[in-house]
């Protein structure tokens, strides 16, 4: 079930279009509509018109989470789509997004657009950026069972992409909305799924899938920064259980100090709670990273590395100015602790997981992140088990089930 070039087809079904809507899509809380489609949105546009970092643009842009969802009698699903993907100048070169089906809930086949979509070309050495326009290309799932089913498929969760088009041999209708409690969930690079291989396989989907909770991802790649923007996201979007995992692009970006940390993170709650007063919060801090333990931001990429044709990430900072307020993990996880400690004595709903229990010492040296940052592929599956056993599991869970 790959790509396939019209020419390649024996025999073409007879196609139904159907648009692509906001209505068949979940897991995106904004769709535009552009001059070739539609592109899905992770943040809202009011909370994209308040920001103009490209950092940001780009992480919200790449569909993490979101998939296409449709029950229909179709054997044959076709889906057009213009990505557009980043390739770093002499880093390895990055793998094509993966389209991922699901059928009736189990994975029933994987597909890339090949060949064609827009790049964009970034010079970390030399700070430059070159876009290069591109062409569509088409997905294809073929032989699904036949009869009516319930088909699912999540996009790339690491390239932006415009959908054009989608056809079946059958006709499609929405599906019905999903009774599992809403799971909304921000957090940093980690979160959006970086090194994982799978939509389905970033940290988040393998949690929600394990934990039996439908999943809205605000993981946005170095974007995790206490925007206020993002918090009135979080708190205008409907949901039964909501977690912040907070802390490691404040070190990466070097953005902020303990003075101005601890009361970011009040604010950041405060108006989350506005409009999830009773809901389960969980306020999660970093997996453990070594470079950044007790060394401060910010994190640089290492060029000697990139000659070499690797990755490889390193601190920048000065352990002597902790004293003075520069942040590390081990301060932050103290002061997010306290936070929870003191709110919690008046929102018995606030808790605190401390990262180090999803990733800690041990795993480090059974699987080491690959660039110093970020975990790979065993690690995301390692840390969305720890989080649907030992979060999702637990008594939050139960409650959010009792509120819906």
């Amino acid at each position: 079930m790959s790509q396939v070039s019209r020419a390649n087809r024996a025999a073409e079904p007879e196609w139904i279009t159907t648009p692509v809507t906001a209505g068949l899509l979940r897991g995106a809380l904004d769709v535009e509509r552009t001059e070739h489609g539609v592109l899905p949105h992770r943040l809202p546009a009011r909370a994209r018109a308040q920001c103009a970092d490209p950092q940001l643009a780009m992480a919200e842009s790449q569909p993490s989470g979101v998939r296409l969802v449709f029950r229909s009698a179709a054997t044959t699903v076709e889906l057009t789509a213009l990505p557009t993907r980043r390739v770093y100048v002499g880093a390895p070169p990055r793998p094509d997004g993966v389209y991922e089906l699901l059928v009736d809930g189990r994975p029933a086949g994987q597909a890339s657009v090949t060949g064609g979509g827009r790049t964009v070309t970034v010079d970390m050495t030399a700070g430059t950026s070159e876009f290069r326009s591109g062409e569509p290309g088409t997905v294809r799932f073929a032989e699904l069972p036949e009869g009516v089913k319930d088909i699912e498929i999540w996009l790339p969760h690491n390239e932006t992409t415009e959908l054009l088009a989608l056809r079946t041999d059958a006709p499609v209708e929405p599906a019905p909305p999903s009774e599992r409690p809403v799971w909304l969930h921000h957090g940093s690079s980690i979160s959006h799924g970086s090194d994982a291989v799978l939509p389905t396989a970033i940290w988040p989907a393998l949690a929600a899938s394990r934990g039996g909770v439908e999943l809205i991802n605000l993981g946005l790649g170095g974007s995790a920064l206490l925007d206020p923007f993002t918090a009135r996201t979080l708190r205008d979007t409907p949901a039964d259980l909501l977690s912040v995992k907070l802390g490691i692009n404040l070190v990466n970006t070097d953005l902020m100090r303990l003075r101005a940390f601890g009361p970011a993170v009040h604010g950041f709650l405060d108006t989350v709670r506005e409009g999830h007063p009773t809901a389960p919060l969980l306020v999660v801090s970093p997996i453990l990273c070594p470079m950044h333990e007790e060394t401060p931001g910010p994190t640089a990429l290492d060029f000697s590395a990139v000659a070499e044709g690797r990755l490889w990430f390193q601190p920048m900072g000065d352990r002597a100015e902790v004293a003075h307020g520069k942040l590390t993990l081990r301060v932050i996880r103290a002061e997010l602790a306290r936070i929870v400690d003191r709110r919690a004595a008046d929102d018995p709903n606030l808790h605190y997981v401390d990262g180090r229990d999803l990733y800690g010492e041990a795993d480090a040296a059974e699987l080491p992140l690959p660039d110093g940052l970020h975990p790979d592929a065993a690690t995301h599956r390692l840390i969305g088990e720890r989080f649907a056993e030992r979060v999702l599991s637990a008594h939050v869970l139960r409650n959010a089930r009792i509120r819906r």
